[in-house]
C-alpha cells in the first residue's frame, strides 16, 4: 500500500498544537519543530490498545529543544484525524545505522479532540517504551522502524514499519524571528519598487528619488489581511 498524506496538514497539527506536559491539556505552546521526514513504506503491524490498524503515513519529527516524534497516520475509515505519535527527548545512536528513542509519552489525536486555530490538539499520555530505527534519516535511507510503548493506565502501542526502499523525504523548517520577517518584507518592497522603476524607464539620475517615493507610498497603504 502506497502511503499518501497531506504533509502541510500533518506538520501543522504537530507544530500548532504542541501540547504541554499535563495530560489532556489543550493549551498551545510556541511551535519548535525544525525538521520532519516522511518515510515511504508499509506498517506490517500497528496495534493500539488491543486493536489492529493499517497506516497511511509514517514520519519523524524533531524539535529545536531536542524532543523527537515518530508519528503515524492511521488508516481508520471512521476517523480521518486519527494520528498517534511516539514521543521522547532522549535519543541515542550506539551503532552507525541504529537510532533509539526512549519514549516518555504518547500523543493521541482524533476527530473528538478539541481544536486550537482549527487544528486538533493531541491528548498526552505518560508512557514508557522505545522506538528503534534502522538506517539514517540524514542520508535519506531508513529500512525499518519498530516502536513499543505502554501508557500509565496499561494500554499498549506497537508499531512495526518496513520501508519500501524509496529515499526519505527530508524537510527542514526554519523558524524566523519577527525582525527577520520585517527585514525580508522591506527587501521585497525595495525589489518591487526597482522593478517598477525599470518598467517606467526611469533615468539613472532619477532612480533613487523614484524608489524612495515608491517605498513611501507603500508605507502609507493600509495593511492587507496577510500583513496583519
Amino acid at each position: 500500500m502506497t502511503m499518501r498524506f497531506c504533509w502541510p496538514f500533518l506538520v501543522g497539527v504537530l507544530c500548532a498544537a504542541t501540547p504541554s506536559l499535563t495530560a489532556g491539556a489543550v493549551e498551545r505552546e510556541e511551535p519548535d519543530i525544525d525538521m520532519y521526514a516522511h518515510i515511504s513504506g508499509k506498517c506490517t503491524r500497528l496495534k493500539i490498545a488491543g486493536s489492529d490498524f493499517g497506516c497511511k503515513a509514517v514520519a519523524y519529527f524533531h524539535g529545536q529543544q531536542g524532543r523527537a516524534h515518530f508519528t503515524i497516520v492511521l488508516d481508520d475509515p471512521k476517523d480521518d484525524s486519527h494520528i498517534i505519535s511516539f514521543s521522547g527527548e532522549t535519543g541515542r545512536r550506539e551503532q552507525d545505522n541504529v537510532y533509539e528513542l526512549q519514549v516518555d509519552r504518547m500523543l493521541l489525536n482524533s476527530k473528538e479532540r478539541p481544536k486550537v486555530d482549527g487544528l486538533p490538539v493531541p491528548l498526552v499520555e505518560s508512557s514508557t517504551g522505545t522506538c528503534r530505527q534502522m538506517g539514517i534519516i540524514a542520508t535519506r535511507q531508513v529500512s525499518s522502524i519498530t516502536c513499543a510503548a505502554t501508557a500509565r493506565d496499561g494500554r499498549k502501542y506497537e508499531l512495526q514499519f518496513e520501508s519500501d526502499g524509496e529515499p526519505v523525504t527530508l524537510r527542514r523548517i526554519r523558524q524566523s524571528s519577527l525582525t527577520e520577517e520585517k527585514a525580508n518584507a522591506k527587501k521585497a518592497e525595495q525589489l518591487e519598487c526597482r522593478r517598477k522603476a525599470h518598467l517606467a524607464k526611469v533615468l539613472p539620475r532619477d532612480w533613487t528619488a523614484f524608489v524612495i517615493r515608491c517605498l513611501a507610498d507603500d508605507d502609507q497603504k493600509p495593511a492587507t489581511a496577510e500583513q496583519r
